[in-house]
């Protein structure tokens, strides 16, 4: 049996990534909703879903003694961290006039320019950026094992991901300008878009996630 923990800290959009999740999980995956750290450490990986802001976040992680079980869990079992379940990740960011995150990979989380003017098509470009759009992966990684470069995936965020590590981004998007919509780094993998509502490649995503080896 194999024990997937959703990380439950109280402000993340647990319904749908948990019935996605037990959508592609096989006969023996046990998808259990976790806010206790004990129960990270005890499941075999781990979804770190996220959504709304990165003060409200760490202060909710903070309050149930899960920063420091997070900061392990990547390390050692695969990791799955959406949306701002990868924001978390850097070490500080814009958001809420400032805030430190997790630090588990060097880096910033910025917002996107209140005034970067029309697309190219003359089309707005309104924040949040929020639809389906492209991701162009930028290496081979299992949990894409059958996901084409270019497909689209959806998105809902006012801010992005800039690792200090290039070599950690595996997906890009244009939006304004070229951003990280997914990063890998051993055990961790995370993307900014939300394959919980991305249709059949997002469950592809997860499919692969629950079968990854992470070794």
């Amino acid at each position: 049996m194999q024990r997937v923990a959703v990380v439950d800290y109280g402000g993340s959009n647990l319904r749908s990534v948990v019935k996605a999740i037990e959508h592609v999980a096989g006969p023996n995956d046990d998808v259990q909703v976790c806010e206790r750290p004990e129960q990270l450490r005890n499941a075999d990986r781990v979804v770190f879903p996220g959504q709304g802001a990165i003060g409200d976040c760490m202060k909710h992680l903070q309050e149930r003694d899960l920063v420091q079980a997070l900061r392990e869990c990547v390390q050692v079992k695969p990791f799955f961290g959406i949306c701002l379940g990868l924001q978390s990740l850097m070490t500080t960011s814009d958001e809420d006039g400032g805030m430190a995150c997790l630090d588990v990979f060097p880096g910033h989380v910025r917002r996107f320019p209140a005034d970067a003017g029309p697309a190219p098509d003359g089309s707005p470009r309104k924040i949040p950026h929020m639809g389906w759009n492209e991701v162009r992966w930028t290496r081979e990684h299992p949990v894409l094992a059958g996901v084409p470069s270019g497909t689209r995936f959806y998105f809902v965020h006012s801010y992005f991901v800039a690792p200090a590590d290039a070599s950690i981004v595996i997906g890009e998007t244009d939006y304004i300008a070229p951003f990280c919509s997914a990063l890998a780094s051993g055990c961790a993998f995370a993307t900014q878009f939300h394959p919980e509502k991305s249709a059949d490649a997002g469950l592809h995503l997860l499919r692969n996630f629950l079968a990854w080896d992470a070794r």
